[in-house]
């Protein structure tokens, strides 16, 4: 027996209330937790995206084929929100801890920015309890490690969604033929770019000879401009004593003395005037060689920026359209490692865009091609914001033809195309991918992180410092934030 509030209660009664205090003491938001599911009587891929859906506190792994993985996750608390918005896996590190809280274990970790927001194993009390990442059941999170790459989309939702098979003329269609002479045209670009290389390197040692050259006829030249100016010294000094001289004796000494001045003069005139002319010639030469390294370095720099581009014109494609910015962004990953951490993202191209009924609100979607089929690519669709459907917010959209030119003749599945009412946010740089933040949901688990920006060093990246606080490419920039999580 027992009282609760006055009252008088057997055992069963006892433990009723206590249960039912209990339940009332969890926070609203607080639900009964699914265990992890995974996708039965098939052979699973390599993960493509996953969907974090902030409502249902659940995230969903999809490889080609459909879900591979639905598990239960825990996101951000009040004024902590997870934020909204469009991601992608940037960085992974298997043992990862928390250098912002309290050296926090946070295993399996999946990087999405490098202000701090990450999918990563952790406690999962039933409710949003983090600091802003996205914490998954251990297990799930561990298996999952080893299957996803840097560059899988991950998408963050306010409510439950999924993707659906979607088909429209604006979705990008590869041609085999160009695939197929991709690695030929990569081979000749790298040729190529080896060459322009050798040849700017060519330059640069040239134009040593050709100053040192310039730097010791310009020291020739001002010496027979002294010696000039002395022999025209003696010889007016000669014509001075000549016309002082009084007796024939002197005269004719003087007349000598004249005579081997202005021999000497015009020796020394020839000798310059030739000084001058050489001079000249090796100060056009090194100007010349000046010119030409200039020359060779933007062939360099085209040949390599185009061998660069043939090389990874079969890496998987992302494009941008923003209607804040009424422009479209095509990133692709490199593979390449950035000397300060995660993999590296090439600005491909950045382009103005037509967006018809440009004033009105076109909502967020991301169109991701999933795989091959009969010489086509199999798109979906995923919208995770208001404003028009996806139908009609690409039925708005005029896709430039350069873009149609460059892309969409090698795209391949992992590619994608999102479009959003939102600019790029300020996260994105060459260490990210494209990241897209709904402004009208929470987002404190992103705002109120530390951000930080390294200081330059003396290492380069081509003409970019290793920690550049703008990097863009074709007229954008993007201020890159280390702060660590």
């Amino acid at each position: 027996m027992g009282t609760v509030n006055g009252r008088t209660l057997n055992r069963a009664g006892v433990a009723i209330a206590a249960l039912t205090a209990l339940m009332v003491s969890l926070p609203a938001d607080a639900a009964p937790q699914r265990p992890a599911e995974f996708a039965p009587s098939r052979e699973t891929g390599e993960p493509i995206m996953a969907i974090v859906s902030i409502q249902g506190q659940r995230v969903t792994f999809y490889d080609a084929e459909g879900w591979i993985v639905r598990a239960p996750v825990s996101t951000g608390t009040k004024d902590r929100e997870t934020p909204a918005g469009i991601f992608a896996v940037i960085e992974k590190d298997k043992d990862h801890h928390s250098t912002l809280y309290d050296d926090a274990w946070m295993p399996n970790m999946q990087r999405v920015t490098w202000n701090g927001l990450a999918l990563h194993g952790g406690p999962l009390p039933g409710y949003a309890a983090s600091h802003g990442c996205v914490r998954m059941p251990y297990d799930v999170a561990e298996k999952l490690f080893n299957k996803t790459r840097i560059g899988m989309r991950v998408i963050i939702s306010p409510h439950d969604v999924e993707p659906v098979d979607f088909s429209h003329p604006s979705l990008f269609v590869p041609k085999q033929e160009a695939i197929d002479a991709v690695p030929v045209k990569a081979e000749a670009l790298a040729r190529q770019a080896d060459e322009a290389t050798k040849a700017a390197v060519a330059a640069k040692k040239a134009i040593l000879t050709t100053q040192r050259e310039a730097t010791a006829a310009q020291a020739t030249m001002r010496k027979y401009e002294y010696l000039q100016r002395s022999a025209a010294g003696a010889l007016a000094s000669a014509e001075k004593t000549l016309a002082a001289a009084k007796t024939d004796e002197a005269r004719l000494k003087a007349e000598n003395a004249k005579q081997k001045a202005a021999a000497k003069a015009e020796e020394l005139r020839t000798q310059l005037e030739a000084a001058r002319a050489d001079a000249k010639a090796k100060q056009d030469a090194a100007i010349a060689a000046k010119a030409a390294i200039k020359t060779t370095e933007a062939k360099r720099v085209e040949a390599v920026k185009e061998a660069k581009a043939a090389k990874h014109a079969l890496n998987p494609v992302s494009v941008f359209i923003s209607r804040a910015a009424k422009k479209l962004y095509v990133r692709r990953p490199t593979r390449d490692r950035a000397p300060d951490g995660g993999e590296m993202f090439d600005t491909v191209l950045e382009v103005p865009v037509t967006i018809r009924d440009a004033d009105k609100p076109i909502g967020t979607h991301v169109f991701t091609a999933m795989a091959h089929t009969q010489g086509a690519l199999r798109w979906t669709a995923v919208t995770i914001d208001n404003g028009d459907d996806a139908k009609n917010a690409l039925d708005r959209i005029t896709i430039p033809q350069e873009v149609l030119d460059r892309i969409a003749p090698t795209v391949g599945p992992r590619s994608s195309i999102a479009i959003s009412d939102e600019p790029l946010s300020r996260e994105t740089n060459y260490r990210t991918e494209f990241v897209v933040v709904l402004s009208n949901q929470p987002q404190g688990g992103f705002a109120n992180r530390p951000r930080t920006v390294a200081p330059d060093d003396d290492y380069q990246y081509g003409a970019r410092s290793r920690y550049p606080r703008y990097w863009g490419g074709g007229g954008g920039f993007f201020p890159f934030f280390g702060g660590r999580f």
